[in-house]
């Protein structure tokens, strides 16, 4: 007999979601101590882990780089735990003895998340973590490409949590995926607050639910290089940001924007680093193989080498090539590689000066990236200021890697790999997604003012209808009967 998928995934939504529902019964009573002691023994697992995990990533979904992925799960354990390992999500958090107001830690119940094919076990680390934490539980929907690596590092935390203590269901990952079945979840009575990272269609999808939801959008975001800057680090870093995991992180450099006066230089150093610029005949082949007609990727070229790509377009490269850069001059459906492009290929832009390379900018973050990141290599403090007090995106990342960067791993932001768009891009907020957006606070609130005398005097005393008042209303209901007869 033939079990259909459908319903398969649905009665297990159903099933996960109610024991995470009697878990977190039993977590959300847990004391600070228990909760510190149980995260911390999640993080180390992952950690731990992190290469065994990265290399089922890299083998399950033929994504990115193995030990790229290796980084990414330390970033997403042992750095994600230690950002957050102080923050108090137990009972009084905070006290204002001037305001006399105490803040309670609540924690939000049972959480949805949702996880993608290019980066799954580190997504699902840094979202248990941060759950559990909350003193939340969670049900984890990987995308059905990474369902194994994602179930196995669901497994992995969960049995380190067991072992510290913490009851089962804590921690509880789909294997029967469906889009049914990830809409039974999310849609579950069970479900308090939906964690979305993935593509646009998932992310609209948990928006419309009717519950409070973190959804990421894409990223498309350009890396300004000014005259300013420091051209032999904006080199070395782009490449190799660009080329990290193959450009599996959305937060990843996809164009180039190079002030006109130091773009011939910059080039060359970043051939030096192993970028190559593609003649218009290449690019052309780069525009109808990364992207189908609708503008929508090609799944095949996702996370792949340049050597990959070159293979499957039917052109040469040089060995050593780690980023192709493909020179353009309009952003626009009519120019598909000006969107994001989740593989090794950089678009190449030259302008005349700073506000030209803002306006550029600006351009190509709303055809593609609306609030989510930008990076600029510069050393003029005025330029920088700009770009920060302008830009429509909620991380401007100075001088460093975007792809490091953006995440925590290189600047001071969150480390988190659920990054906020904010208003810009349909989100609640902006912010790199952590334990701070998994519970809630109340607020035990003393009277510090007295209430003002016309709040205390009562509302005219009403003396009832006089006796021609009742005489009217007793004649008009007569009325009202003898005509009903």
């Amino acid at each position: 007999m033939q079990i259909d998928k459908d319903l398969l995934s649905i009665q297990e939504a159903r099933d996960l979601a109610d024991q995470a529902y009697e878990a977190q019964l039993i977590w959300g009573k847990a004391d600070q101590a228990q909760v510190d002691r149980v995260c911390l023994a999640m993080a180390e697992a992952g950690y731990q882990a992190a290469d065994r995990l990265g290399r089922m990533a890299s083998e399950e979904t033929g994504y990115g780089i193995a030990a790229h992925k290796k980084l990414k799960n330390e970033l997403a354990s042992r750095v994600l735990w230690e950002s957050i390992r102080d923050v108090k999500t137990v009972g009084v958090i905070n006290h204002d003895p001037q305001k006399r107001i105490y803040e309670i830690a609540w924690s939000m119940g049972v959480v949805a998340g949702l996880t993608p094919s290019t980066n799954p076990t580190s997504t699902v680390m840094a979202k248990a973590i941060s759950a559990v934490k909350a003193r939340d539980t969670i049900v984890l929907a990987p995308h059905p490409s990474a369902v194994n690596c994602s179930y196995e590092t669901a497994r992995t935390l969960q049995q380190a949590a067991e072992n510290a203590g913490a009851p089962a269901g804590l921690i509880n990952c789909m294997r029967n995926i469906s889009i049914a079945g990830t809409q039974e979840l999310m849609k579950h009575k069970r479900v308090r607050v939906i964690l979305a990272t993935g593509g646009s269609g998932m992310v609209k999808a948990a928006h419309s639910v009717g519950k409070p939801a973190y959804g990421v959008g894409p990223g498309n975001v350009p890396a300004y290089v000014d005259r300013s800057a420091d051209l032999e680090k904006a080199a070395r870093y782009i490449v190799s940001s660009k080329s990290f995991d193959y450009s599996l992180i959305c937060a990843s450099e996809q164009s180039v924007v190079a002030d006109k006066p130091i773009a011939d230089r910059l080039a060359q150093l970043m051939q030096a680093n192993g970028a190559y610029f593609a003649d218009e005949k290449t690019t052309n082949i780069l525009r109808h193989l990364l992207f189908n007609p609708d503008g929508s990727m090609n799944v095949a070229t996702v996370g792949k080498s340049p050597q990959f790509l070159a293979q499957l377009g039917g052109f040469t490269l040089p060995s050593d090539t780690r980023v192709i850069i493909v020179r353009l001059n309009r952003v626009g459906p009519e120019e598909p590689l000006s969107r994001e492009k989740l593989t090794t290929v950089l678009g190449w832009y030259e302008e005349e000066d700073w506000e030209k390379g803002c306006e550029r900018c600006i351009e190509l973050i709303y055809f593609g990236g609306r609030g989510h990141s930008l990076v600029l290599h510069a050393t003029d403090q005025n330029v920088i200021m700009a770009f920060g007090l302008e830009k429509p995106v909620f991380r401007i990342l100075v001088n460093t890697m975007s792809t490091l960067g953006a995440v925590g791993l290189t600047t001071g932001v969150m480390p988190s790999l659920t990054l906020g768009a904010g208003g810009e891009g349909g989100s609640v907020t902006g912010d790199n997604i952590t334990v701070h957006h998994l519970f809630n606070v109340k607020r035990l609130a003393y009277e510090i003012t007295p209430p003002p005398d016309a709040a205390m005097v009562g509302s005219p005393t009403s003396s009832g209808p006089t006796q021609q008042e009742l005489e009217s209303i007793v004649k008009q209901v007569m009325l009202e009967v003898l005509a009903q007869n």
